[in-house]
């Protein structure tokens, strides 16, 4: 297997976190997107949609979507179950993991491809109106995210899940999308640094408070 990654990309660290959290080593290969390299015909061959990151098989069948190539490692390698054991634990596992994709990560990368000068040449055309638009959507987010932490130390189940991998990741993002992590969230800036002393996630910095 070869995995294609890059750097600083909130999608290929949700990978990385969860093959380390679960003790597995692939060979890997960076593609460097500032250099537009997942635009080149190489690439391009692999992943028609070039985006990162893509996972070549052994047979030469190529995973991409980072959730997919987890639940694919999760079928090849059942521990620690990353996904949920129960009937239960999958569907508040599954519940929570698409809450924040879609409320918090999505968000947060929409300010930043919209925003950013890096991503002039990336997003294009690059909407600045969309990113002014969900930026109160990343902070209405938080703050529901700020509730549900305050009784729990992650965020579906008793266990570290995708979940919290996904909410690491989002709120990392939040850096170089330059939005504010409010003090006043005190659950979540709790539960982000107990998530950072996992060895797997071996966290970035925090996004600064207002």
């Amino acid at each position: 297997m070869l995995l294609y990654t890059t750097a600083r990309a909130p999608n290929p660290r949700r990978v990385e976190i969860f093959l380390r959290e679960k003790g597995i080593e692939i060979p890997s290969r960076h593609v460097d997107i500032g250099r537009l390299e997942h635009r080149q015909q190489e690439y391009r061959q692999i992943n028609p949609v070039q985006q990162m990151p893509s996972l070549v098989l052994d047979d030469g069948a190529v995973l991409t979507e980072s959730i997919a190539i987890c639940r694919y490692f999760e079928e090849l390698h059942p521990e620690p179950s990353l996904f949920g054991t129960t009937m239960r634990e999958r569907a508040e596992i599954e519940m929570w993991q698409r809450r924040l994709e879609m409320g918090l990560l999505l968000a947060v990368a929409s300010v930043f491809r919209h925003s950013h000068p890096f991503m002039a040449t990336v997003e294009v055309p690059q909407v600045p109106d969309w990113a002014a638009a969900n930026r109160p959507k990343v902070e209405a987010f938080l703050k529901h995210f700020n509730e549900i932490l305050a009784d729990r130390a992650f965020v579906a189940g008793p266990r570290f899940s995708v979940a919290d991998i996904t909410g690491v990741v989002a709120i990392e993002f939040m850096r170089p999308a330059r939005i504010t992590l409010d003090p006043a969230l005190t659950h979540v800036h709790r539960w982000f640094g107990e998530m950072g002393q996992r060895p797997s996630v071996m966290i970035n910095p925090p996004p600064p408070a207002a």
